[in-house]
């Protein structure tokens, strides 16, 4: 059975090792994928960031479908309040029932 070298393990040779023969670092000492990831995130924010502008900006210039509904909405109250200030009987309801349905029946034939 062959036993752990530990800390006495062999180390690597020459251009593996990262270093020069004469014992000098080819290496840097700092990493820059720290950086690189920081840089990164804050591009990817900054696109983010303005393509959420670029269609807040849209959405302010476009007429609201809500603003439609409540003008549609307004309408049709005014027209119930001038249909409900003019009570009608049973008979002359009757007769402008069967008034639409005459005249739907020529619009269709």
């Amino acid at each position: 059975m062959l036993h752990s070298h530990g800390l006495n393990r062999p180390r690597l040779l020459d251009a593996a090792s990262g270093r020069r023969r004469d014992g000098r670092d080819e290496k840097r000492r700092k990493c820059s994928i720290g950086r690189m990831k920081r840089l990164l995130a804050v591009v990817a924010g900054g696109l983010g960031l303005g393509a959420l502008l670029r269609r807040r900006s849209r959405r302010t210039q476009a007429p609201s479908p809500a603003d439609d509904l409540r003008a549609k909405l307004a309408e049709s109250k005014a027209q119930e309040e001038v249909a409900a200030e003019a009570p009608q009987t049973v008979e002359e309801r009757r007769a402008d029932v069967h008034a639409q349905a005459r005249r739907a029946i020529d619009d269709l034939g």
